[in-house]
Parts: C-alpha cells; sequence; structure tokens
C-alpha cells in the first residue's frame, strides 16, 4: 500500500509539473532607451513623413526636366469652292519637332538634381531637430521620474519622523506641537509628490507626442540621469566638425550650386531654339484646253525651318532674376556658417558651465548630508536636538539632492545641444 501511495503522489507531481510547463510565459516589456525613442519619432512623426513623402514632387521635376518637346502634327486644307473654282482644291500633311539648343535639357535636369539634393539636406536637418527636441523632452521625463523618487523618500523619512515624535509624545518627551509639526512636514511632502507626479505626466506626455505613439502606449523609459565624465573636443575641432556634418549648411551649399546652374540655364535659355518641319502636299486644279476640261493633281514634300530672331529678347530679364538668386544664396550660406560657429560655442560654453556646476556635487557632499541627517534623526530619536533641526536638516538634504538631480539634467541637455549643433554623437555614444 504504501509503494502505491508512493507511486500516486510521485504521478501527481509529474502531472502537475508538466501543467506548469504548459503555461505559456510572457516575457516583461523592455524599458524604452533613448535611442529607440529617437528612431521611432524619426519613423513615426507625421511632419517627418509628410515631408518624405514630397521627394516624389521633386523626382517629377526632374523628370519633366529631361522630356523632350512633343512634335506637332499640322493639317492643312484649302479648296476654291467659295471663289467659283470648286475643282481647285490643296490639302496638306506636315510635323514638326522642337529641338532644344544650347543644351537647355541638360542644363534643366542639373537643376532639378540640385534642387532634389538641396530637399534632402532640409530632410536631414528636420531630423536633427527633432532627434534633438526627443531627447530634451526624454531627459526632461527622466528628471520627473527622479524627482518623484526622492519625493516619495521624502515622505517615508517624513514618516519615520512622525512615529519617533508619537513614541516620544507618549512617553512624554515633547510637546504635542512638536508632533503637529511633524505632520505638516509630512502632509507638505506628500502634496510635493502629488504636483511632481502630474509633471511627470505632462513630461511623458510631450515625449509620446513626439514618438506619434497611439494613446494607449506608455512605456516605461529605461534610462537614467548619467553623471559620468564627458569627453568633449575641443571647440576649434567641434565647429570644424560642424561646417563638415551640419546638413542645413549643406542644404544652404545645395542651393547656391542650384542657383549657379540656374544662371547657365538662364543664359542657356538666351539661345533660341530651332523647329523643323517636313510636309506632304497634294495640289488639285483644273484646267481647259480645245474646249475640253481636264484637272492636275501634283504631289510635293517640303522641308521647313524656322528659329527667332533674338533682337529684342535674349532672357535678360532671367538672367538677371538668376544672379540675384545667386547672390542671395551665398550671402545666407556665409550667414549661416557664421551663426553655427556662434551656436557651436555657445552649447560648448555652457556644457562646461554645466559640468562645473556638476562638480559641485562630486565631492561627497550628498554622502556628507546623507550622513548628517542620519545623525540629527538619532539625536532627535535620544532627545539631544529639538523638532526642527530635524526638520531643518531634512529639508537642506532634499534641497541639494534636488539642485544635484537639476545639475544632471543641465549637463544632458547642454550636451544633446552640443551634439546637435555639431550634428554628430560627440560623446562616444554614451546617452
Amino acid at each position: 500500500m504504501a509503494t502505491n501511495s508512493f507511486r500516486g503522489v510521485r504521478q501527481a507531481v509529474a502531472v502537475a509539473l508538466s501543467l506548469l510547463a504548459a503555461v505559456p510565459v510572457f516575457a516583461e516589456p523592455q524599458p524604452l532607451s533613448l535611442q529607440q525613442a529617437v528612431t521611432a519619432a524619426l519613423d513615426n512623426n507625421p511632419e517627418l513623413i509628410a515631408l518624405r513623402k514630397e521627394a516624389g514632387v521633386f523626382d517629377a521635376a526632374a523628370v519633366r526636366a529631361g522630356v523632350i518637346p512633343n512634335p506637332t502634327l499640322e493639317l492643312e486644307a484649302a479648296t476654291g469652292a467659295l471663289t467659283g473654282s470648286s475643282d481647285d482644291s490643296n490639302l496638306s500633311l506636315g510635323i514638326s519637332q522642337e529641338f532644344l539648343l544650347g543644351e537647355k535639357r541638360l542644363k534643366r535636369r542639373t537643376v532639378a538634381e540640385r534642387d532634389l539634393a538641396g530637399y534632402r539636406w532640409q530632410v536631414a536637418d528636420r531630423e536633427r531637430a527633432v532627434r534633438e527636441q526627443v531627447q530634451a523632452a526624454y531627459c526632461d521625463v527622466l528628471l520627473a521620474q527622479e524627482r518623484v523618487g526622492l519625493a516619495r523618500h521624502s515622505i517615508e523619512l517624513n514618516k519615520q519622523l512622525l512615529q519617533v515624535a508619537v513614541d516620544r509624545l507618549a512617553a512624554g518627551d515633547i510637546p504635542e506641537l512638536e508632533m503637529y509639526l511633524v505632520r505638516v512636514e509630512l502632509v507638505r511632502s506628500e502634496g510635493n509628490l502629488i504636483e511632481l507626479q502630474r509633471s511627470l505626466l505632462d513630461s511623458r506626455a510631450k515625449l509620446f507626442a513626439l514618438m506619434a505613439l497611439p494613446p494607449t502606449a506608455s512605456p516605461v523609459l529605461g534610462g537614467t540621469l548619467n553623471g559620468n565624465d564627458v569627453r568633449v573636443q575641443a571647440v576649434g575641432d567641434l565647429k570644424q566638425a560642424a561646417m563638415q556634418n551640419r546638413p542645413d549648411l549643406k542644404a544652404l551649399h545645395a542651393a547656391m550650386q542650384k542657383s549657379d546652374a540656374e544662371v547657365a540655364l538662364a543664359e542657356a535659355e538666351g539661345v533660341p531654339n530651332l523647329t523643323a518641319g517636313i510636309a506632304l502636299s497634294r495640289d488639285t486644279s483644273s484646267m481647259e484646253i480645245g474646249g475640253v476640261e481636264g484637272r492636275e493633281t501634283s504631289y510635293t514634300i517640303g522641308l521647313k525651318l524656322s528659329m527667332p530672331i533674338p533682337v529684342f529678347d535674349r532672357n535678360q530679364a532671367g538672367q538677371q532674376e538668376a544672379r540675384a538668386k545667386r547672390s542671395s544664396a551665398e550671402i545666407r550660406l556665409q550667414g549661416a556658417a557664421v551663426s553655427v560657429e556662434r551656436e557651436v560655442e555657445s552649447a560648448h560654453a555652457s556644457l562646461a558651465n554645466a559640468e562645473k556646476v556638476l562638480s559641485l556635487y562630486r565631492s561627497d557632499i550628498l554622502r556628507q548630508l546623507g550622513e548628517n541627517l542620519k545623525l540629527t534623526q538619532e539625536a532627535y530619536r535620544l532627545g539631544e536636538v529639538g523638532i526642527l533641526a530635524v526638520i531643518e536638516e531634512q529639508k537642506k538634504y532634499f534641497e541639494v539632492s534636488d539642485s544635484y538631480l537639476a545639475a544632471l539634467h543641465a549637463r544632458q541637455i547642454a550636451l544633446n545641444k552640443l551634439e546637435s549643433a555639431v550634428a554628430a554623437d560627440i560623446n562616444g555614444g554614451a546617452q
């Protein structure tokens, strides 16, 4: 009997294990990294999608620039019925073709191609701006999350302090007013948590809007505000990199090249086009010889060449307009280059200042404040200090901790702005 019971138990355990193995295990959703957020925004942002769709317009312009003019079919008929010569008639059928001289077709294609190149750099520049916006929004969410965690820690400390005050009040060591002061601090910290949670919701909504996520999607962010050192190149090297990488500068350079091509096209437009045609004619006429009336039909083939004489109009206005656009594009490029240099300088200085502020918190000041807070709390529990000293020490600890989080956030925002100004990852991928 014992053997049968043991065998039955073993079979039951085996069945249970097989049932557990059959239950599907769902993987936990992976936290959303900064790179994933940027990729989602670049793929799903409606403004970027609409801008990319405009590529078809420029492709069509390139096709249109290379199209050969259509031939012209000419049909002409004449009759003498209205002038009393009903037997006289003429019928002509011809075809003509316009030939573009001065390499107009090639130059039009060059203008269209450079216009397309400028458009592509404009798309890249818009992507750069969206990337910077997503990075800033992502950092805002991280800061809001850290502040919510700090507020919860403050509530926990106030609850512990309230329990100590209640115990000391029961023992008759403190007046009731001290317990009420602690309760006020607890309520204040709880109200601060509610406000920070609302700010967190707003920051997440802004980030998810940039990513174009559906309203039901609410992924968890997996990054943290990084307090590690950042290696930054010299400002001169960063300026040189910005001049080579910035898509807005490349778009303006493409616009200037397009203007050069438009000047060449305007000069070519001053050369008139040649139109060549060939026609087949049939002439029918009547004649009377010796009282006998007869009809005669003749066929002729003719060649026709025509070309406007450039006496009054040699496209002077078009050439003047093209040269004016070229000068304007050159001035815009020069002004943008100066602005980019200033932007890099400003972003580099902002990052340096943020690093200086952050370095103030790297001398174990937070650890020392934490130890001071613990010592003050223990001293209050032993009755060596009053409640105001503990409350003041807690305020100091959380104010400095919040300032440290703000410094981390400011440093990361400054780094993102500098990377956007240079249009390159200057920190080896450490985001």
